[in-house]
Order: structure tokens, then sequence, then C-alpha cells
């Protein structure tokens, strides 16, 4: 566990002399550009500091993006989350920001390349990502070659790989065995033909083994690579030092434990057909199998559609959270008007309230929280170069999160500090409004993320508004803060499933003024049947928060929106109220009074 840090965590200075040094290696090896991911080879959002090459090599500490190295320029491709925060982060001389993905790497490359050899290293990018780039590439005068790892070629002092320790989680957390679920994918193995199934995902490793991890910040899991066979068996290649007597004890006699370099010639040795997961696994994962075979990681789609005990606990994590956040919430309602609270007050505040639970286990991700300005900045990350104060007339957002050992928890709230700059409260009711009409949502079973997305950005489009990030991800369990398939976004198109836990955040953000975004969890449930018996689902909120009402503009609300405010309210004063202080216990009772 470790507290939230606050300076810069990386130079942006020594970009130049980094990138020199980069091409000057392409030269050497034959290459007229190289790619340099945020991932590692387990794809997973949070890396380790031996693995954010992007941020060593141009100073971005963005959780998604790439660069494209080439001759005369580099690209850092960022979405919109980033668009502002990238610029203050790069030397804008020697990286140029790329609009990703309005413009794709492919035609990008074309552009500023008319031939030459681009090196990626193939362990940490999947073959859909360079199938992608290379069907794009205008002609074959430019070609994608796989290769050893040019930055860590240039890196004299990059950090070793972490050696945490794994625990157990325990069966009646996850609310099935470790047995049961290999089993259970086993014979779904058998069924398809497949000898076995490749798993490089930590929180997938992690979820099929009922274990957890300290290998990465904020995300409890356990670097490795494992083998599911049909029979059940697994072969689980990780650094032994990392698993001590009661973690292996646990993992029992079907589970062999390997050294990570034992990795690669038990790959080669595979017979049959074995199942990868192109959209996450390593390319080079495929190019060292005799007979590999397209097909999802079977544990991505079992993971996010939670057990019943998995869900309990999420409700459970979530009250203790509430009441957290509420604390808070009441000492900054105090403490704020003053003037003097700076971003990084607010951030320790929060950590403050959340560790005297005395059941936190981490953080889930960095605290978000951006006063004025800094709040139009989507994933600002406080620092003390950045840090600045919370001034009256400003809004304040904070978005956070927590990971307790039953559930993980992910909650924004944007609050007035003071009277109300222009267009807050319009734009912020708006952003209510999207959020409302998404918990009020039912819809037919076989709907996906895409479909119910225009629901949260209906209000904001009747204004000529929009936030360029998705609505919703989805949640694990003890797990990764942000975990697929299943999200809320135009681009989603699997089909939202009873169990599956996503975050409802729509938001607004108003460059060099403020940004509001406001996010509950909810998770998928089946819906009572109506008049035609039909079969279908609606979300149950598990995030009992108040809405700051003096943004709330009464007028522009419907009855029912109105109706379903006041609801939920008076469900949060009900959940959290005997959870708190006398004081915040007084505080949360006027904030849920009715409206």
């Amino acid at each position: 566990m470790s507290f939230q840090t606050f300076t810069a965590s990386a130079d942006p200075s020594q970009g130049p002399a980094r990138l020199q040094a980069l091409r000057e290696k392409l030269r050497l090896e034959g290459l007229d550009g190289f790619i340099i991911p945020r991932a590692d080879a387990h794809q997973g959002e949070n890396v380790a500091p031996r693995d954010d090459r992007l941020q060593w090599l141009t100073g971005f500490t963005g959780s998604a993006g790439f660069c494209i190295v080439l001759p005369d320029v580099a690209g850092v491709f960022i979405d919109g989350r980033y668009r502002t925060q990238v610029k203050t982060q790069v030397d804008l001389a020697h990286f140029t920001p790329v609009p990703w993905p309005d413009i794709k790497p492919g035609p990008w490359i074309a552009e500023h390349l008319p031939q030459g050899r681009i090196g990626f290293d193939p362990w940490l990018h999947t073959p859909d990502e360079i199938a992608a780039i290379e069907a794009t590439l205008a002609g074959p005068a430019v070609t994608l070659c796989p290769s050893a790892n040019m930055v860590d070629a240039i890196w004299p002092d990059q950090p070793a790989p972490h050696l945490g320790r794994a625990f157990i989680h325990p069966d009646a957390l996850a609310g099935k065995t470790s047995a049961q679920k290999r089993a259970d994918l086993g014979a779904q193995l058998q069924k398809a033909g497949q000898t076995a199934a490749i798993i490089t995902l930590p929180d997938s490793l992690c979820w099929l083994l009922n274990i957890r991890g300290t290998d990465v910040p904020r995300t409890p899991v356990l670097h490795g690579f494992a083998i599911l066979f049909a029979d059940g068996h697994v072969n689980l290649f990780t650094a032994p030092e990392k698993l001590d007597g009661a973690t292996r004890a646990h993992l029992g006699d079907q589970v062999t434990i390997s050294a990570p370099a034992a990795f690669v010639p038990t790959l080669r040795s595979l017979q049959g057909p074995v199942r990868v997961d192109r959209a996450t696994a390593p390319l080079a994962v495929s190019l060292e199998l005799e007979e590999p075979v397209w097909g999802d990681d079977p544990c991505r789609l079992p993971k996010a559609c939670k057990t019943g005990a998995e869900i309990a606990g999420a409700r459970a994590a979530h009250l203790r959270d509430g009441a957290a956040m509420v604390e808070f919430l009441c000492w900054l309602e105090a403490q704020a008007p003053s003037g003097k609270l700076t971003e990084i007050d607010v951030v320790r505040q929060l950590e403050a309230y959340r560790r005297a639970t005395n059941q936190l286990h981490d953080l889930s991700f960095e605290t978000i929280c951006g006063a004025g300005e800094h709040g139009a900045i989507m994933h600002y990350r406080v620092t003390d170069e950045s840090n600045r104060p919370v001034t009256p007339g400003e809004l304040l957002l904070v978005d956070s999160g927590a990971q307790y050992r039953d559930g993980t928890t992910d909650i924004t709230r944007t609050m007035a500090i003071g009277p109300l700059p222009q267009g807050g409260a319009e734009a912020y009711t708006r952003v209510l409004q999207g959020m409302i009409s998404l918990s009020r949502a039912r819809w037919p079973k076989g709907l996906a993320g895409r479909d119910l997305d225009p629901l949260a950005r209906y209000p904001l489009w009747l204004a000529g508004m929009d936030f360029n990030h998705g609505t919703g991800h989805g949640v694990g369990a003890f797990l990764s803060v942000h975990e697929g398939p299943q999200r809320i976004s135009k681009m989603s198109e699997e089909p939202l499933q009873p169990g599956m836990i996503v975050s409802n955040e729509p938001g607004y953000y108003r460059e060099g003024a403020f940004g509001i975004r406001l996010e509950n969890l909810i998770v998928v449930t089946p819906a009572a049947k109506l008049a035609d018996d039909r079969d279908q689902l609606c979300f149950e909120t598990l995030t009992f928060v108040p809405f700051d009402r003096r943004l709330i503009d009464l007028a522009m609300l419907a009855p029912g929106e109105r109706d379903w405010l006041n609801a939920y309210h008076a469900e949060v004063a009900a959940k959290i109220m005997p959870l708190v202080s006398a004081p915040a216990a007084e505080w949360l009772k006027k904030a849920c009074a009715p409206l």
C-alpha cells in the first residue's frame, strides 16, 4: 500500500536528448522508426516503472497513448481525455501531439515516411494492433518489423522488475473456487476442440486463480502468464519468489509454477489448437505457437459477470466508501470557502478519510482533483509543480476511488466553491440529467454499451455540448478499476449482461474555465417484467453520495428527473447516515433534503 505522491513523475526537458539517442540507435539497427506504446507485455492499464517507456521518452503521464518516432517527427498519439494535458507535459518543439483515433497511425506514417522500416516490440503489441496499422499503410513501401525494444537499449537506469508478493483472494468473496472456474473453462476448451488457452491479462490470471498481487500501483494484480489446459490444469509462469507457502498451498497441485524464462519454450512445445486472444495477447505469443487459433480470453466474460458474492461485496464497499466521501464533503464545505486549501490538501484529506475506515487496501487510481481550469483537463493529476489553490468562485472536480478487499470503487463529484462561475449551473444540470437518464434506463437483452451511450449525452447535445470520453467503463471486483469487455461507449459492441459493473460518468469540459463530471457505479440486473412480459435489463446503483444541490437548476429538471433525484438522496441518507460522525450526519441531512 502506498500513499499518493505529488512530485512530477517525468521531466519533459529530458525528452529531446532521449529522442536523439533513440534515433541514433535506430540508425545503427537499420530502422527508420519505432513505436513506443504505454503498455507492458500484459496490456494492463497501469504499468510498472520499468515498463513506462512512453513517459520516460516523452514526459507524457496519461494512462493511454503511444509515440511513433520517425526521422523527422515524433508523434504522441492521445485520445480526447488527454489533448489538453499532453500540451503541458511534452516538449512541443520535438514531440507533436496527434489526436487519436481521429488520426490513425497508418495514414500518419504514410504521410511522414514515404518508405522505410519501422520497428516494434512484439511483446508490447497485440496482433489486432499491428494488423490495424498494416491495413492502413499506403502500399508496401513502409513495413513494420518485430525487433528488440529500442527504448530499453538506450535506458541506462531502467528499473528492475517488481517482485511483490501475491496473496490469496478468499473464495467467500469470489463466490466460486479457482478449481470450479478452471473446470468450467476447461470444459469450454474441450467443447471447442482446443487443447489449451493462453492467459496474458493479469486480472484474468488473478481472477482464475483467486489470488491478487502487488506488481503495479493501485491495481492488485500479479504479473505473469498462464496456460490453461482443457483438463483444468494451469501452468503459471511468474517469479517463484512472489509466492509464499500459503499461496502455493491455495493454488494446489493442479497449478504448476514455472519461472518466466520457461514460458516461450513451453509455448513452442504445445500440441494441438491453442487459443490466443488476438485483442489482448502479445503478438509474440502467437508467433511462438505451432497451431494458434484466435478466440476470446476465456476469463474475460465470466470475470465481468460478477457472482452474487462479488456484487454483495461491491455493495458493502460502496457503503463504506460513501461514508468516507460524506465525511470528506462535509469537511470540504466547511474549509474550502477560506481559500486556503490547495488541490493537494484536498487529495490528502480524502485519502485520510478512506484510510480511517481501517479497511482500505489502496487507492484504485491516483485521485484526480482539478480546481477551476484544471478541472477541464479530464485526467489531470496534481503535482507539486501544478498544485494550485481551491479558490471561491470556481468548480472543483474530484474523481477518486478505493480498493477494498470486497470491492473496487470509483466516484466523481463536482462541487461549487463559493459563487458559481458563469454557465456552471446549466452545464452541471445537463450532465446530471444525462446521468439520471442512464440510471433510469431499461432495455431489451442483447443491447450493447453503444446503444445506451446516447442516453447520457442527449441533454448535452440539446445545447450543442458533448464530452470526449466514454460514458462508462467496466469495473472489477478488487481488481482493475477499468475492466473489459463491457463499457458504455460509442465503440462498444459487447452486449450488457447481468452482473456487469460499469461506471456512469457523463461530463462537460470548458477549457480554461472549469470541468464537470459526475460518476456513480451501476450494476446490470434483470428488470421486473412489464406488460409484454419481455426480458429486459436495468441498472442498480451502487454509489451513494449526494450531488451538490447548489449547482442544480431546478427549472431545467423534468418531474421524473426530480423524482429520481429525491428518491436517490433519500436512499443515500438512509444508508449512509448511520455510518458517519454527528457533524457529517447533520451535513448529509441538509444535502439530501427533498428538492
